[in-house]
């Protein structure tokens, strides 16, 4: 009887234990909580913003557009419950991509890409690179999924902008981003137009085509392929036992 009080009681503690979420892990996902009160938190939010240039042989810009409408659709089926929101800016030599969903989701969407860079010059877009990848956000800049197509000329970059560190043109363009999304959250929820109103009252907000070009030139920012295989790749550790330091060649101490 008296073993039986035991093990009820300490399975009383460790219940209480669970209930106070001590993790960081747990610590994260409260906060999210009481950041979206009326949301259910099924998946931690994860942001990917990456650009590209659009194949030449594409005659309609808007089939790009509608090629990731499925592509979310689909995923969304598969992955139910985890909500794809985000912005396609259609430029007419680049494209400019926001996704903000689960990490299911976003790396899907990276193999889709890595299965376009394989594919070559016959794919809807060429060269991708990622421009950064957030993870754990606290909400959303964006309340549903859109495209626009963007008729803007291209901006010639004076010399100054030239010599431009990469890594300036980058907080620069993300900065606009950011500004840009935190405009389209003030348009009325669901709004169809919500991408139109806010690019044409705001143009400035708009990042330079110009820009994209010159980011596309930076091999520091990732491809898809070279991501997913930094992701996959296992990581091989040396121990300190079996290796002599200066010396290449392992052996045992």
């Amino acid at each position: 009887m008296e073993t039986g009080e035991k093990a009820e009681k300490t399975k009383s503690q460790s219940g209480s234990a669970e209930k106070i979420r001590t993790s960081l892990f747990h610590r994260l996902l409260d906060k999210r909580m009481l950041l979206n009160p009326k949301e259910e938190m099924k998946f931690l939010l994860h942001r990917l913003i990456f650009i590209a240039r659009i194949s030449p042989e594409l005659a309609d810009k808007r089939d790009l557009g509608g090629y990731y409408e499925q592509l979310y659709q689909d995923l969304q089926r598969y992955y139910q419950g985890d909500g794809v929101t985000g912005l396609l800016l259609l430029y007419p030599s680049y494209i400019l991509h926001i996704v903000e969903s689960s990490n299911d989701v976003l790396f899907s969407v990276l193999r889709d890409l890595g299965h376009m860079q394989r594919q070559g010059h016959s794919a809807l877009i060429l060269e991708p690179r990622i421009l950064v990848i957030s993870h754990d956000i606290p909400n959303r800049l964006f309340q549903q999924w859109s495209y626009k197509v963007l008729s803007v000329p291209a901006r010639r970059l004076a010399a100054a902008e030239q010599t431009e560190s990469h890594e300036k043109l980058v907080s620069e363009s993300l900065t606009m981003l950011m500004k840009l999304g935190v405009e389209m959250l003030k348009t009325p929820k669901r709004s169809k137009n919500s991408a139109d109103s806010v690019l044409d009252k705001e143009p400035e907000l708009i990042v330079p085509q110009d820009n994209i070009e010159q980011l596309l030139k930076n091999e520091a920012l990732l491809t898809p392929l070279q991501y997913l295989d930094t992701y996959d790749c296992p990581i091989n550790v040396v121990m300190d036992s079996g290796h002599v330091f200066g010396s290449s060649n392992p052996t045992t101490v």
